[in-house]
């Protein structure tokens, strides 16, 4: 299912964070690496509740030298039922609606873009400390194309899916952060579009509401 959204500002890719490990050695011996630790276990409750993530101030998207900041985005989902809400060794995924973004402003003046998700999106959660997050774009999953002073396309994940790498803070209610996430895009077009860019950078807090019970909270727990 696509959902569309247009807005007067330049179009970019909603991004996700990759993370990179790095290995040390001595001048003297080269050190063998050290095991990567085990994944703990992680319970999301309430199981099987619908929620709604919204955008709490602004997102700020970033390709090359263009920004973008939208105040509205949306997108729902459910926290698997149990026993699917637990799991002993590792995260909890829950599939969700592509996002949705409007309400925009570029840096780049007279150019309005068509905003269009589609395809299987999914965030999981790691309970430790601090609480991750992983937002998974599809393939190709938000494509952006832009009419008026430049006609530019932009695709996120153009080479396969990517991670939005971000953190969960449990409350009342709950937040999703994205804090400069990249992912990759593919930006094609004429003068004015940032062809040179390969990444996108992503900014933005989503405050999660349990819309079965709304007295109560999604909660991340070990």
């Amino acid at each position: 299912m696509s959902r569309t959204r247009t807005a007067a500002a330049l179009g970019l890719a909603a991004a996700g964070a990759l993370t990179v490990a790095s290995a040390t050695a001595t001048a003297s011996t080269a050190a063998a690496p050290s095991p990567r630790p085990a994944a703990g276990s992680t319970t999301v409750t309430p199981a099987g509740h619908a929620f709604t993530a919204a955008l709490s101030g602004k997102a700020t998207l970033k390709a090359g030298s263009v920004t973008v900041t939208c105040s509205v985005s949306v997108s729902t989902g459910t926290v698997p039922a149990a026993p699917g809400n637990h799991n002993a060794a590792g995260p909890v995924s829950s599939p969700i609606t592509p996002p949705t973004y409007s309400s925009c402003t570029a840096s780049i003046p007279g150019v309005t873009p068509t905003v269009t998700t589609s395809g299987a999106w999914s965030v999981s959660m790691q309970h430790g400390s601090p609480i991750t997050a992983v937002m998974t774009v599809p393939a190709g999953g938000l494509v952006l194309k832009t009419t008026g002073l430049a006609s530019c396309t932009v695709t996120t994940a153009p080479s396969g899916p990517a991670n939005v790498s971000g953190t969960w803070t449990n409350g009342a209610p709950p937040s999703l952060t994205f804090t400069n996430a990249t992912v990759p895009v593919k930006v094609t077009g004429g003068f004015g579009c940032p062809t040179s860019a390969t990444a996108s950078t992503f900014n933005a807090v989503y405050k999660v509401t349990d819309t079965t019970d709304p007295a109560q909270q999604i909660t991340v727990g070990p």
